[in-house]
């Protein structure tokens, strides 16, 4: 009979790895946090991917706006592997930069791992792209998206450790795809403090 898995790293209680290769996510988090909606950004949900039924989130300032609004995607973080768009703090996160910026932001599902391979999260996220882009070459698009709206200013922002996947995203659809192509810019030159302080830890790839 072999010997029970032994806790090998465990972060907050939230994912904890095994000496099996197990991991245990918890799916309930207690959050302090609660909506703070003003009134100054609406939103809507859609389905944008019927096949695995993703869903996204676009927010609006409800102020009129003389100008045509840039779309801003926002990738929640989560080390891939946690997290929500519908989280309360990424809700407030969303709503707070559509009215004070301001912008059309859109919020989308992906598949988090270990369930999924982390290539997963990436094509989630290039379904998002292609249903705006839909949106964008359609006659009759979504009537959020219908007027004020300029679809030649997208933009794609990652929290934390979705940096990485808004960069990937941007040279997947670079030079070979010319229809979706985007340009990438950085906040710094080199690597931040903060990528100094897992030194040692446990890395998973997936």
């Amino acid at each position: 009979m072999g010997s029970l898995a032994q806790l090998v790293k465990d972060s907050l209680e939230i994912i904890q790895v095994y000496s099996d290769g197990s991991i245990f996510r918890s799916e309930v988090t207690d959050f302090s946090i609660k909506v703070q909606d003003d009134s100054s950004a609406i939103w809507k949900n859609y389905l944008f991917d019927k096949k695995h039924n993703l869903y996204l989130c676009l927010y609006k300032p409800l102020s009129a706006s003389n100008a045509k609004l840039p779309i801003l995607y926002f990738f929640h973080g989560g080390c891939f592997c946690l997290g929500s768009r519908t989280w309360p703090n990424r809700h407030n996160c969303c709503l707070c930069i559509s009215s004070v910026l301001p912008a059309v932001v859109l919020s989308h599902d992906y598949y988090l791992a270990s369930e999924h391979r982390l290539l997963a999260a990436m094509d989630d996220a290039l379904s998002a792209v292609k249903w705006l882009q839909i949106q964008a070459l359609s006659n009759s698009p979504d009537p959020w998206l219908s007027d004020g709206v300029d679809f030649d200013r997208v933009f794609k922002v990652g929290d934390s450790s979705c940096g990485n996947l808004a960069h990937h995203l941007a040279v997947k659809l670079g030079p070979r795809s010319p229809e979706l192509s985007s340009e990438m810019q950085f906040g710094h030159e080199g690597p931040t403090m903060p990528n100094f302080s897992y030194v040692g830890d446990v890395v998973l790839f997936f």
